[in-house]
C-alpha cells in the first residue's frame, strides 16, 4: 500500500512560512551549499498534493518558469475553477476523502507538500504515515504553523543533519 508522507521544512518554532506567506528564510547555515535529501527523497514519489497558495507560490516566485514536479501527478486542492492541464489537476473536494482513495491505488508513495490547510485534516484524520520534517535553524515567532491542536503518537526512524538543518524522520506508531 502507498505511503502518504509530510515533507517540509519548518523554522525552529514551528512556522512554515512567514507572516506573509513567505518561504525565502528555508536556508541552512551555509546559504551556498544545497545539499539535502529531496533527490532521493523524491525517487519513492510518484504523486505530489498541494494547496492553492502552494502551488500559486511554485509557479510565481520559486520556480516561474519551470514546473518543478513534471513526471508527477500532481492535485491542487482549490476552491478556484481553474483547468486542468497533464500532469496538474485542480480539484475541490475532501483533502480526507481523495487521500483514502489515493492511497488504495497503485503506485508509488505520495507527498503531501503543503500548506497547512491541507496538511491539518490530514494529521487530524491520521492518515499521515510518514513525517520528513526538516527544521531550519531560523525562529519567526510569527507565521503560519505546521501544527495546531491535534495530538498523534510517532516513532522516530532516524534523524539527520546537513547544513545546520536537521531532517527528522517519524512514522506514526
Amino acid at each position: 500500500m502507498r505511503k502518504i508522507i509530510l515533507y517540509i521544512a519548518m523554522s525552529l518554532d514551528g512556522k512554515i512560512a512567514d507572516e506573509n506567506g513567505n518561504v525565502n528564510w528555508l536556508v541552512g547555515d551555509d546559504i551556498h551549499d544545497t545539499s539535502s535529501t529531496y533527490d532521493n527523497f523524491i525517487q519513492n514519489i510518484d504523486t505530489v498534493i498541494m494547496g492553492y497558495n502552494t502551488y500559486h507560490q511554485v509557479v510565481t516566485e520559486l520556480s516561474p518558469d519551470t514546473w518543478v514536479y513534471k513526471g508527477l501527478k500532481t492535485f491542487v486542492f482549490t476552491h478556484k475553477s481553474l483547468t486542468s492541464s497533464y500532469g496538474i489537476e485542480f480539484i475541490n473536494e475532501s483533502i480526507v476523502d481523495k487521500i483514502q482513495q489515493l492511497k488504495q491505488e497503485n503506485g508509488k508513495d505520495i507527498w503531501i507538500c503543503g500548506g497547512a490547510s491541507i496538511i491539518q485534516p490530514l494529521i487530524e484524520n491520521h492518515l499521515i504515515d510518514i513525517y520528513r520534517i526538516s527544521i531550519i535553524p531560523t525562529i519567526l515567532g510569527k507565521g503560519i504553523s505546521l501544527f495546531s491542536s491535534y495530538s498523534q503518537n510517532l516513532k522516530l526512524i532516524e534523524s539527520k543533519t546537513i547544513n545546520g538543518i536537521i531532517e527528522l524522520i517519524y512514522e506514526k506508531k
